[in-house]
């Protein structure tokens, strides 16, 4: 298998684990506070990255990565995951995990922002088709519901799509699962004092399927998803592999119904199956064409 397509493969694997986070958040807040679920899966996560370390004695990195560190973690290990646990407090999952389908054009743009990439024309008019479809759906819907739920779904969005981009970036020189370890890392000691300032009274009210959602997005959705994704976007290209995205609502959506029991309505599948097409079209024209001299 070439890298091209070992970095798809890693991708897709990377978008089935990351498939489950919204359905297990929506789970874990309903219990939990959203602050300190944010917290507390960064500092699981965050212990488990620091053994592996550890144990597999990887080199610290240098003083000109910690910016891209930073902006990590403030992406994927603080951004999305408090801002999407804030929304759920006011949508369901089924609902949120539309706007995962704006994230593919958010990592492109950050892609091209940050790590460089120039894909061909036709390849932004399949990502924004395909964003277009998920935004056109979330105003049919009436987003005057619940501005604060979609509002909040949107930063998250952006937060996620940046960190991904630079971790994916950075992934090419330290290595997927090392750049989430680190990231995970620097942001231990500020998660651990939130953790306890954030500790409930009690637990007597937290159920059995909130402690499940809290252990998922601590241990997959925090740590495995990512060394799978970043393997896969460092490999295949950022905004290449990062259109897998467009298929993680359709099994997002497939989850709360399942597992939730949320009503999951015929033009969300509608509207899932358009942005699954859009996929292969963005595939086809993420690359750049190169002029003949320069390939040579």
């Amino acid at each position: 298998m070439d890298k091209t397509a070992s970095g798809w493969v890693s991708g897709f694997i990377g978008v089935l684990i990351f498939s489950g986070s919204l359905p297990a958040t929506r789970v874990a807040v309903m219990d939990l506070d959203p602050i300190f679920l944010t917290s507390a899966r960064a500092v699981i996560a965050g212990l488990l990255g620091l053994a592996l370390l550890l144990v597999f004695r990887e080199k610290r990195p240098g003083r000109h990565d910690l910016l891209s560190l930073i902006i990590v973690a403030l992406g994927v290990v603080v951004g999305f995951p408090l801002l999407t646990a804030l929304a759920l407090k006011h949508v369901t999952s089924a609902h949120s995990i539309i706007f995962v389908g704006l994230l593919p054009l958010a990592t492109a743009i950050f892609g091209v922002l940050r790590g460089g990439e120039r894909p061909r024309p036709a390849f932004w008019l399949f990502s924004c088709l395909g964003s277009a479809l998920v935004t056109g759906f979330a105003l049919a819907q009436g987003v005057a519901a619940s501005p604060a739920g979609d509002g909040l779904m949107l930063a998250a969005i952006i937060a996620c799509g940046l960190g991904y981009a630079e971790g994916a970036a950075l992934s090419r020189k330290l290595g997927g699962w090392q750049v989430i370890c680190w990231a995970l890392v620097l942001s231990l000691p500020v998660m651990l004092v939130l953790t306890f300032a954030t500790l409930p009274p009690s637990f007597a009210s937290v159920g059995s399927n909130a402690w499940i959602g809290l252990g998922y997005v601590s241990l997959f959705s925090m740590l495995i998803g990512f060394v799978f994704w970043y393997r896969g976007l460092a490999q295949g290209g950022i905004a290449a592999v990062g259109q897998l995205q467009l298929l993680q609502p359709f099994f997002g959506l497939a989850l709360a119904a399942t597992l939730l029991h949320e009503q999951v309505s015929p033009m969300m599948i509608v509207v899932t199956l358009g942005v699954v097409l859009c996929v292969f079209g963005a595939k086809k024209f993420a690359k750049q064409d190169l002029p003949r001299r320069a390939a040579a």
